[in-house]
């Protein structure tokens, strides 16, 4: 289960600062996802996005504090309002707010489970409702997520 250890709290217990690590290049992610076993998260937020600082506050900075975490997950963050320009799976330049498109992501926070193609994995988690449930929601994802790349043959030394 998601420990909470963020912002004020971390900072009281001595722990380092962490951010969701921005996606530049989505076929990199993807190839470093793949290549342990693992499924891309990736967090679709906006600037004026309460909501989704407090889903990075509350569940993925701890998340990416846990170790644990890093053999189950890699998890990256698209910002729909950057105007940067990233590089989509096939290293075509696409920009936050035509990915979201593409996903036909509207709501902020969105977290979606891919594998590396770009394929969903696990039923998306839209929006942020009830903080003290999410851990457990979001594990459920990741399960379903791991459990497919696994049952797919998509990882590496597998079979089927």
């Amino acid at each position: 289960m998601v420990l909470a250890l963020s912002g004020p709290l971390a900072a009281a217990t001595g722990l380092p600062p962490v951010e969701v690590p921005p996606v530049r290049d989505l076929g990199a992610a993807a190839r470093l996802a793949e290549a342990g076993c693992r499924p891309l998260l990736l967090e679709f937020a906006a600037a004026s996005c309460e909501y989704c600082d407090l889903l990075e506050e509350e569940i993925l900075k701890p998340l990416l504090r846990n170790r644990d975490y890093d053999r189950r997950v890699l998890i990256r963050k698209v910002d729909i309002d950057d105007p940067e320009t990233l590089k989509g799976f096939d290293g075509a330049p696409l920009g936050g707010a035509a990915l979201a498109d593409r996903y036909d992501v509207s709501v902020t926070p969105t977290l979606l489970f891919l594998d590396s193609a770009g394929r969903e994995l696990s039923r998306r988690m839209v929006g942020i409702t009830t903080p003290e449930m999410y851990g457990w929601y979001l594990d459920q994802a990741l399960d379903e997520a791991r459990r497919k790349l696994r049952q797919g043959g998509r990882c590496p030394g597998d079979t089927g």
